[in-house]
């Protein structure tokens, strides 16, 4: 075996142990194994931080962090420019979009932080509506009415097409309360 793919593999072991992912006994077998009878310190230096669980890890934190402040950004230019509102929410809806994808090929593959993609999406998406609504409706309350149902007719819709249970709940609460909201105004 390669070098390389040893230090790979004994960078491994040594965040098990660490982690106590396996019983310490075993993982100095694994390391005496994969060391090929050479002691593990005479080989190249190993550290439990080169693992390769622990790097991905902290890319996928910190590509989280990175797409959540630049939507914080996106939203705080979109609801604070009132010139640019047009080409503003071409790039909110883009990007709602692009993260609604995400989150799907990330639903297959069973990953953890599916919903904050999803999360993060909806955010864009309802942000847009709201928008939309103030610069171009404001006043009109059917047309709030409106676009907070179709928000919530997705939410409920991806939902079920999807097998999500927070967004299946959101979208029927939301339509609840506004179902709910318009019967108390009628009365």
């Amino acid at each position: 075996m390669t070098n390389p793919r040893k230090k790979i593999i004994l960078n491994e072991i040594l965040f098990w142990k660490q982690n106590k992912l396996l019983p310490e006994h075993y993982c100095d077998f694994l390391a005496a194994l994969y060391a090929e009878g050479a002691d593990v310190e005479e080989l190249d230096p190993v550290h439990h931080k080169q693992a390769v669980l622990p790097s991905e890890k902290r890319k996928m934190y910190l590509l989280i962090v990175g797409i959540c402040i630049a939507i914080i950004a996106l939203l705080s230019i979109y609801f604070t420019i009132s010139s640019l509102t047009f080409v503003l929410s071409v790039i909110v809806g883009i990007a709602a979009l692009i993260l609604f994808i995400t989150a799907f090929r990330m639903a297959q593959k069973n990953n953890l932080f599916t919903p904050i993609f999803h999360l993060l999406a909806a955010i864009l998406l309802f942000s847009m509506s709201i928008r939309i609504y103030t610069t171009y409706f404001n006043g009109n309350n059917i047309a709030l009415f409106c676009l907070i149902a179709a928000n919530c007719g997705v939410w409920l819709w991806s939902g079920i097409k999807m097998k999500l249970l927070y967004y299946t709940v959101s979208g029927v609460l939301g339509l609840l309360a506004l179902i709910g909201y318009y019967i108390i105004n009628l009365l």
